[in-house]
């Protein structure tokens, strides 16, 4: 029988736990609910056999209902984060229902109430998450073709918004914030574009009215109107906003959430945009397997708190367009120079003071917490020692980093030095701190002294000299003494418990003790309690300007991790100029560079508005990808502030990057390889701009060879002659080297091999020119072809090029002029100006085709 089944007019058979239980379950049936049932949280029912399947543990019942056994399965308290982090993984959802009243002597059963939701994206405990990466709640809204968008992370209370024009765009947002969960409308259109996503959750459609939206924002944030935040026409993007925040209220169990305190519309003009597609070529953060190695971030990333590694990231899915800010964090990274070494120890201690600040305002911050937070705090002081005097521009980071003396003060008088991990254990609150608890403790601590002499005083009393006094949590204290000497206890001990060698006995005076520092010991965890709320109401006031100064930290450690990436793989400090173009010497590739053991062959990159594209030639595996992508990614590294693995860059304004390299069949879409190969080249031809910087490699190999070429070919003047991009243009059709005779601004380079014998060296040297040979048969045999089959190939190849040439004249040569032809001068003219053994197949068709016209 399921859950379901079970209607209101049957409740009255079930034991009144039971029905608390049902009653709480029907207010949250779409996600695992965690009935708390003293040391242990019980699953029923059908959440009980999922939960079993889920976490691996055992399935087991509850009594019978109408001949039925009810399913059950249990986790311990103690080991709830373990279980919940396997849940998570796995993108359920799971309401965690406490007891709240501790009176467990009456008839009625505990009231219990579901006090938080656990869902993917509103995560805030430090063992579920992964402290190096966002972990963000989106939801999405569509009219028609237009998307709004809304984000939030709920341990920094960074909550975004933005509008997309198209689902390119979108798409391209997705793949940039990559959230956790994501909350979509039960009419949403595009279901293609979310439907392969991680966390997708279906909301109503009344979540996302804008009358709604509005309505919650504003009663959040204490304003009149969204003015002030400069969102107030972001429609869409509101409709996605009011919805998320409800939701997060709805999980959180609250209606306070003091750490989301502003709300901003992202405005795309001022990064440099970059679609899904190219933010996977380039394996900014994550690599083609889906991994962190070997990326651009597992090189750049040396950050010492994971508050600034998160940071570090953002900047990098989102280079900035700001020539001021660049130029200041260049500066910055200039003056930590020589700081780097004493700075580091000093960040390393400040932690992630980002996400605890989140458990602060969520009142879910644990005692190690506040230990962190005083321990960040205390770096305050020696950090700015090192700096103040260094750059006028440190000290705009510094002011915002503040002063927290007060709030350190505090902290030390009020928790001790190394706190239990959670309040419930005791002995959070440091002594001194408050005179009642100190009386309540003295009570029990005095307890040693009192217990001592009482066994001495019955040992005398009875003459049982091995007598001894201990103490349990199930029995709490007794007299133990040995089976064998039983007969000689007085006749006021009353036996407690017995063992197999011993018995315990309780008397009067120490019943009466026992009540008393019981007694004693509840009401000082009850008052620590107490003491430890009203610590956040002491510190909540300061949230904003804490928060103020968690990201300036951050920001200082991103910085100074650059500025050491710099000085230890030997960056330098680009330029950025107005006039477009870019130019870089000695260029190499952060990532290869890094994984290589020999040193890395630099390259050169010239681009200018009179030299705008680069037909790029040579084998396979000689180094066309890397080198691309290499430029792409000094590009991006420049437009975050970061030095670059160059000897020297200048670049002009970049407004987006787009790549086009290698393509997969999306069979869930059912689009072929060259299907999406056309899609993105498309959607390139679509948004490219004179600014964006385009890569494109070996387009048109998913169809026919002259399909492919015409293809390739049109697509390479579109982007020379008339969007006049900056692009690399990679390929195998060497009938497109000769497209810089025909057009201005697009020159010929190669990447040069050496064959020796059967062998094949790759010189990975970009040379001017166009490259005389493919090599493929020889990088064919270097990949392991069998030798028949290469000589096979060879012998081929030889035949193919001999019809080829053929096929250049065979129409020409059996053309039947007649003497009296009137255009037969005209026709020779235009022959004696062709140099037909230097043509491409491709030309000489042409050349068939205006002969056959002038006939």
């Amino acid at each position: 029988m399921s859950i379901f089944d079970i209607k209101d007019k049957d409740l009255d058979s079930y034991t009144p736990m039971m029905q608390q239980y049902l009653k709480l379950k029907a207010q949250h049936p779409d996600v695992l609910l965690f009935y708390r049932m003293g040391d242990f949280y019980e699953l029923f029912y059908d959440d009980a056999k999922k939960a079993s399947q889920l976490m691996d543990i055992s399935l087991t019942k509850r009594g019978t209902i109408a001949g039925e056994p009810i399913p059950m399965a249990g986790i311990p308290y103690h080991a709830v984060d373990n279980y919940l982090a396997k849940l998570v993984s796995m993108g359920e959802s799971i309401a965690i229902c406490e007891q709240i009243d501790s009176h467990l002597a009456t008839k009625v059963p505990v009231e219990r109430r579901v006090v938080r939701i656990v869902t993917p994206g509103t995560l805030s405990e430090e063992s579920l998450l992964n402290d190096r990466q966002d972990n963000l709640l989106a939801a999405i809204w569509q009219d028609q073709h237009r998307f709004g968008y809304a984000t939030l992370d709920i341990t920094s209370g960074r909550f975004l918004i933005s509008e997309q024009i198209d689902r390119e765009v979108m798409a391209a947002e997705l793949q940039r914030t990559n959230p956790a969960e994501l909350l979509y409308p039960e009419n949403f259109q595009d279901i293609s574009l979310i439907e392969h996503r991680r966390g997708l959750r279906r909301r109503q459609l009344w979540e996302f009215e804008l009358d709604t939206a509005r309505q919650q924002l504003t009663m959040h944030f204490g304003t009149h109107d969204l003015t002030c935040f400069g969102v107030d026409r972001a429609h869409l993007a509101l409709c996605a906003a009011g919805c998320l925040l409800q939701y997060t209220k709805n999980t959180q169990c609250t209606s306070s959430l003091p750490h989301i305190n502003t709300i901003s519309l992202e405005n795309k003009q001022e990064g440099i945009l970059m679609d899904a597609t190219t933010q996977r070529n380039l394996e900014i953060t994550q690599n083609f397997s889906g991994g962190s190695k070997n990326t651009l971030a597992d090189v750049i990333d040396r950050t010492v708190t994971p508050m600034g590694s998160r940071m570090l990231k953002r900047w990098l899915h989102m280079p900035i367009r700001n020539i001021t800010t660049v130029n200041f964090r260049q500066k910055i990274i200039r003056v930590l120079h020589d700081q780097v070494s004493y700075l580091q120890p000093l960040l390393r201690q400040i932690g992630d003071l980002e996400r605890i600040l989140a458990r602060l305002a969520l009142r879910s911050a644990r005692p190690r917490d506040l230990s962190r937070m005083r321990s960040a705090f205390a770096q305050i002081p020696s950090i700015k020692k090192l700096l103040i005097n260094k750059d006028l521009d440190l000290i705009q980071l510094l002011n915002r980093i503040g002063d927290f003396e007060k709030i350190r003060y505090l902290l030390s008088q009020s928790i001790i030095e190394s706190p239990p991990m959670l309040v419930r254990d005791g002995g959070v609150i440091a002594p001194g701190y408050n005179a009642e608890l100190d009386e309540l403790r003295g009570l029990a601590t005095g307890a040693t002294d009192y217990l001592y002499r009482l066994e001495l005083s019955e040992r005398e009393k009875t003459g049982i000299y091995n007598l001894k006094i201990g103490f349990n949590t199930v029995h709490g204290y007794f007299i133990q003494l040995s089976r064998n000497q039983s007969h000689l206890v007085p006749i006021h001990y009353v036996r407690r418990q017995t063992l197999k060698n011993a018995e315990r006995y309780i008397i009067p005076e120490l019943k009466k003790f026992e009540d008393k520092v019981l007694t004693a010991k509840s009401k000082a965890l009850t008052l620590e309690k107490v003491l430890y709320d009203e610590l956040f109401d002491l510190l909540l006031p300061n949230l904003a300007m804490m928060q103020q100064s968690a990201e300036a930290l951050a920001e200082l450690d991103v910085l100074c991790n650059l500025a050491e990436r710099a000085e230890t793989l030997n960056y330098v400090c680009p330029t950025l100029e107005a006039r477009s173009g870019i130019y870089i010497k000695g260029g190499r590739h952060p990532v290869v560079e890094h994984l290589l053991k020999e040193p890395f062959i630099a390259n050169k990159l010239m681009l200018s508005d009179k030299q705008c594209m680069l037909i790029i030639t040579g084998p396979n595996m000689g180094g066309k990808s890397t080198y691309m992508r290499q430029n792409a990614l000094i590009v991006l590294l420049a437009y975050i502030g970061s030095f670059v693995p160059a000897e020297c860059a200048i670049i002009g304004p970049v407004d987006r990057i787009f790549t086009r390299i290698g393509a997969a069949d999306d069979l869930a879409s059912g689009r072929s390889t060259f299907m999406v190969e056309m899609t993105e080249i498309a959607n390139i031809l679509h948004n490219a701009t004179h600014h964006s910087l385009v890569l494109i490699d070996e387009i048109g190999r998913g169809t026919s060879t002259y399909d492919g070429l015409a293809i390739a070919w049109a697509c390479a003047e579109n982007f020379a002659s008339c969007i006049k991009s900056m692009t690399l243009f990679a390929t195998h059709y060497f009938e497109l080297t000769t497209i810089p005779d025909k057009m201005d601004g697009v020159v010929n380079v190669h990447l040069d091999a050496v064959e020796h014998g059967d062998t094949i060296a790759f010189m990975h040297n970009v040379q001017n020119g166009a490259a005389n040979k493919s090599y493929g048969l020889s990088v064919a045999e270097l990949a392991g072809i069998p030798r028949k089959i290469i000589k096979r190939a060879r012998k081929k190849l030889h035949e193919l090029e001999i019809i080829s040439r053929e096929k250049k004249f065979k129409n020409i040569d059996y053309l039947q002029f007649k003497q009296e032809d009137q255009k037969i001068p005209l026709l020779v003219k235009k022959l004696k100006n062709l140099k037909l053994d230097k043509i491409s197949p491709l030309q000489a068709l042409e050349v068939l085709y205006k002969i056959k016209k002038i006939l």
